[in-house]
This record gives structure tokens, sequence and C-alpha cells, in this order.
């Protein structure tokens, strides 16, 4: 089972930015956008992905370093206890998941049962009743008109844009469910009547899908704006000029103002995410990087030799009374 600090290879005293920074830089690295076609960087972003999953939330972090959820977040086995290796369905095992041995193990059957056959897109499925409790024994256990939470792993750009989602329901059941613009990592959409089969005629149950939204390659969102770094030419941060910039909305022309550097920061008024509360869109903010040409260009070199004003220019003479 890897372990989520060794997978982002941070510390267990790792900070909350440590983590984050970490994170980024290996989901930039290994991004399958990045990496087209290449099956290892698009299973090494799905590990990265899901070590961030359990750090980057505080009860998660918490219960795992407890011993209580593992790598993948799925509940870890109580010490002790005489079931624990009993096998289930398909050589699954019997998960305790409260005090109540005999109901507790056929909670665990039907969750393994039905999980495994709706694991559809790497979500799990619990069940509960109407009312949120567990049912009791006295004639049976009813899985009738239960409502089924779903884990469902969405693009970044189909959340930011919206857009239709396909997902696996129990009993082998397909739904292409509709993502709202602006979607958010943890909001959860309610499938009305698409949860259990009721008995005796009752009516199915709901189903409730909670979005966890991946990262993107170089979109940055920070609350509704986003935050993109943008590399520019040499020519094109010096002259200044229209050039194209990529949005959540698609791309649109960006005015680099002449002579702007590396960290220089343009806003793009209106083109972030949408928030659904006020209806308001963010902003994105663009920070320039001055990228070099791969292969040095022998009339620039031979112009920087003689550039008597460049050799006269120190832009680390600031840093001098720190040290």
């Amino acid at each position: 089972m890897s372990d989520p600090y060794s997978v982002l290879g941070v510390a267990r005293t790792a900070s909350d930015d440590d983590i984050r920074k970490a994170f980024r830089a290996l989901a930039k690295k290994h991004h399958p956008d990045l990496n087209p076609g290449d099956k290892a960087a698009e299973a090494k972003f799905k590990e990265i992905t899901q070590a961030n999953d359990i750090l980057s939330d505080p009860d998660k972090r918490r219960r795992f370093d407890a011993g209580e959820i593992d790598g993948t977040g799925q509940e870890m086995p109580p010490r002790g206890f005489y079931r624990d290796q009993a096998g289930g369905f398909g050589g699954a095992k019997y998960e305790r998941a409260g005090p109540h041995e005999s109901f507790v193990d056929m909670g665990g059957v039907f969750s393994e049962m039905f999980g495994q056959r709706g694991g559809g897109q790497g979500g799990r499925f619990h069940f509960t009743d109407g009312d949120g409790m567990g049912g009791g024994m006295g004639g049976g256990f009813d899985m009738g008109s239960l409502p089924v939470t779903y884990s469902l792993r969405i693009p970044f750009l189909v959340a930011a844009r919206g857009g239709k989602q396909r997902v696996n329901l129990p009993g082998g059941k397909t739904l292409d469910i509709d993502i709202p613009e602006g979607a958010s990592d943890g909001q959860t959409l309610r499938l009305k009547g698409q949860g259990m089969p009721g008995r005796d005629g009752r009516p199915p149950g709901d189903a409730y899908v909670e979005l966890h939204v991946e990262p993107h390659a170089f979109f940055e969102p920070r609350d509704n704006d986003i935050h993109v770094e943008l590399p520019v030419t040499p020519t094109e941060a010096v002259l200044g000029g229209k050039i194209k910039v990529p949005t959540v909305g698609g791309p649109v022309m960006l005015n680099v103002p002449a002579g702007s550097n590396t960290g220089t920061s343009l806003r793009l008024k209106g083109r972030g995410l949408l928030d659904r509360k006020s209806g308001q869109r963010g902003d994105q903010y663009v920070k320039l990087k001055v990228v070099m040409p791969e292969t040095p260009d022998p009339a620039l070199k031979e112009f920087l030799e003689k550039w008597e004003a460049g050799k006269a220019y120190d832009p680390r003479q600031s840093m001098e009374q720190f040290t």
C-alpha cells in the first residue's frame, strides 16, 4: 500500500504549504496533458492525486496518521476484532463500522458486494437507510429505498465549464450526469431516484455524487480566480505586443506591455471561475515568465557580448543589504 507522504516526497511533519507545493510540482511533471500517451505518467499522476487527496484534507490526514484509513482512503480494520480476517464476497474482507457485530458484518458484506459491482471511475458506494441510521435485524436486512453515495473524479475543465460525465451506478446501470458550470471540489449532486431499488413497492432511493476536481497542468484556482504562469519570449517581453493566452473559457488575446519582465502580473477581468452563489466570475491573473530559446542564437550572443549597458546592469544589487 503506498504511503502518501512517500508518494509526495514530504516528511510526516510537513506543513499544508509544503504538501501543496510538492503536489503541484509533481502534478506539473506527470500531468497527462503534458505527457500524452505516457501510461506510466498517467499512473503516477493518479497516485500523487490520491496521496494529495489524503494529506490535503485535515481529517483524512489525521485518520491516516492514526491508522484508521489506508493510503487510498479505505477504512482499516480495527485490531483485535476476531472476524477482521473473515472472507467476504469475492475474497473481500468484512468491515467493522460500529459496535454491533452482527449488523456491521452484514453492512460490510452489502457495501463490498455493491461497491465492487458499481465501482466505475474509481468511486466507492456507501449505504444508509432513509433516516441516515442503520436498519434493524428483525425482518432481515432491507436494502430497499436506500440512498447511495458515490465519489467521482472529474477533469478540471469539466468542473470549470460544465458538461456531461458518465458514472456507473449499482446494478451495472450507466448514467450521464450534468456537471454544473463552476462545480467545486467536494460539491455533492443529488440524483433523484437513482439509489437502491425499493422493496415491496417502495420507490428507489436517491444517489448522491460527491465531486472531486482533478488539478490542471497549468491553471491554478484560488477561490474563483485563476492563476497561470505564462512563458514569453525575450522579444515579446522587450518589445511587447499581443499574444494568445489560454483561459478556462478558451484562448484570448492579451496585450503584453513593452519592457515586461519575469514576474510581471497581468489581469484578464471576468476570465476566472463562475461563482454559482453570486453569478459573478472571477478574474484570471497571468504571471509572465521570460524563457530563452533552448538552442543559443549566435546573433543574440554576439549582441550581448557587445552590449555595454548590459554589462553594467546588476539585478542582484538589492540583495547585498541582506548579506
